[in-house]
């Protein structure tokens, strides 16, 4: 505001002082609300001192609470929806006897195969790069570790591994239950080319040494 006269200058006074006012006012007002706050936060106090009696604070330890790290999540579902796939996918009673050599050792080979590569298989011409071992198991859990083994083996690139069944010394009637349930199985699995039954040295009678599919391709 321009000042040209005195009565200019007298209403420049007025609205300094009526700004000044104001301002003085709101000042008041928040220090008012300050106070009303800092008083119910003293009366809430007084009322909690009141309600859980004497009370000594803890010292500062320094230390600093830490929230343990959250376990990974686990895909149990999928789990679940995969063990239900291998159930349904290897039949117990899939008829494998027509399936297999009967020579002087049990073996398999799917068509196509040479019998070259039984005779490779059983010489050891490849090198055992893993093993599963399914003594002592139910059948359901055997069924579903070497589901399991078979193509996880596989997906990691594998070509020949041994599977231990045992000879069935331990079963009822000495039958050897779980070897012809894993014969039948691996024969049902698109990924087993062919197996044969293991030399003395690596388990003869009670395992089976497998041959497995390439993952680029089914060549042997």
């Amino acid at each position: 505001m321009k000042v040209h006269t005195l009565a200019d200058l007298k209403q420049l006074r007025r609205e300094m002082q009526r700004r000044a006012e104001r301002q003085a006012a709101t000042q008041a007002a928040e220090e008012a609300q300050r106070r009303a706050q800092r008083a119910r936060a003293e009366r809430e106090r007084e009322l909690f001192q009141r309600a859980v009696g004497p009370v000594q604070p803890l010292r500062p330890h320094g230390r600093v609470a830490l929230a343990p790290p959250a376990p990974p999540p686990l895909p149990r579902q999928r789990q679940a929806d995969e063990r239900a796939v291998m159930r349904e996918a290897l039949s117990d009673a899939f008829d494998v006897e027509t399936l297999l050599h009967t020579d002087e050792h049990l073996s398999f080979r799917r068509p196509g195969l040479g019998p070259d590569v039984v005779r490779r298989l059983r010489r050891g011409e490849w090198a055992i790069q893993a093993e599963l071992d399914l003594h002592g198991l139910r059948t359901d859990e055997a069924r579903e570790q070497l589901g399991t083994f078979v193509r996880e083996a596989h997906r990691q690139g594998l070509r020949c591994v041994r599977v231990v069944h045992g000879k069935g010394l331990g079963s009822p009637g000495k039958t050897p239950v779980l070897k012809s349930r894993v014969h039948g199985w691996l024969v049902q699995k698109s990924e087993v080319l062919a197996f044969v039954q293991a030399r003395p040295a690596d388990g003869g009678a009670g395992a089976l040494i497998v041959l497995l599919r390439t993952a680029s391709h089914g060549r042997a």
